[in-house]
């Protein structure tokens, strides 16, 4: 087994969405030479900046971002498997260029899926899924009330509209009869192998009630800056109502105004009320994290010079010996 000081070492950046997780990162790379790897599920895509709160090329400051407009919005699929390959390759490259490789996100899958040996070889069966699809078609709550039962723990992560994901869940206990998160979630190592990077994680959250009003500012400021505009010319395209980015916060529910089946303000409420309590997911999952070292940024302009002094000087020495 390899040894755990020959595992390359990164640094990760987590915590809930609106938490200054993007600010922190941005000055952590200037002052350590390091560049930034996305764990992000919509910025991936191409086209979708202002609904993912996407950095723009003048928040980013020179610093060079990856996994950021690296697929097509009709991309059919974009796992774990998929996140920790391309990421792994990205990570690899920064390290021989004696870049710190610095992850970012509010993905806890992705994260976990480059600093946990998790197992990818999980159950599928194509007539099976269909029937959870068409199941999850039929009647959305009761499939989502079904899963609360069968797998609660994959459950308290998702969103009760988040098709794809419950609907694979389902798939996966009704073909082995055993949970999703029995075969993603070996987050206790019990198996006792070593994953390719060793992280630092830093974990940024906030008060609630401060947090969400962040986050109720940050959709109206999306609006402001063009959300309505750039959905539109997504719903426009034409894609496939099923693709996994179509299901994206933001753009999801731009949608529903554009088929006439709510108002633009009931849309921009639902927006705030769905990013709120994938807000309240995230916190779930990565408190679970005995990993993750929490600093509260409720005071943001208060604290951040000397936190981000302080993330600094953890990242310098945590980095030493970085391999040419």
């Amino acid at each position: 087994m390899e040894s755990t000081s020959k595992r390359q070492k990164i640094v990760c950046i987590v915590g809930p969405t609106a938490c200054h997780k993007t600010e922190l990162s941005i000055e952590l790379a200037k002052r350590v030479g390091g560049e930034i790897v996305s764990a992000d599920s919509v910025q991936v895509y191409f086209g979708m900046d202002i609904g993912s709160a996407k950095p723009s090329q003048e928040e980013r400051q020179g610093i060079r971002h990856h996994l950021i407009d690296c697929l097509t919005i009709d991309t059919p699929e974009f796992s774990a498997a998929m996140f920790r390959n391309m990421a792994s390759e990205a990570i690899n490259e920064m390290i021989a260029r004696r870049q710190v490789p610095i992850i970012v996100g509010g993905s806890g899958l992705y994260v976990n899926a480059l600093t946990y040996p998790l197992g990818f070889a999980i159950p599928r069966n194509d007539a099976v899924r269909e029937k959870a699809i068409a199941e999850y078609e039929r009647d959305s709550a009761a499939a989502f009330t079904r899963l609360t039962k069968v797998d609660p723990v994959t459950a308290q992560r998702l969103h009760p509209n988040d098709q794809k994901r419950i609907v694979r869940a389902l798939e996966v206990f009704d073909c082995s009869g055993q949970t999703l998160s029995s075969f993603g979630a070996d987050f206790q190592n019990s198996a006792g192998e070593q994953a390719a990077f060793e992280p630092m994680m830093v974990g940024l959250t906030m008060e609630r009630e401060k947090l969400y009003q962040r986050i109720n500012l940050r959709v109206d400021r999306m609006m402001e800056q063009g959300l309505l505009e750039e959905a539109k010319q997504i719903y426009d395209a034409g894609f496939d109502p099923s693709l996994p980015a179509m299901k994206s916060i933001g753009y999801q529910q731009m949608f529903v105004y554009f088929r006439g089946e709510c108002t633009l303000q009931e849309a921009v409420e639902k927006i705030k009320q769905d990013t709120r309590h994938f807000a309240k997911r995230q916190l779930t999952w990565f408190r679970r994290d005995e990993r993750i070292v929490w600093h509260d940024v409720t005071d943001w302009n208060q604290i951040k010079d000397d936190l981000i002094s302080q993330v600094v000087l953890q990242t310098q020495d945590w980095m030493k010996g970085i391999s040419s």
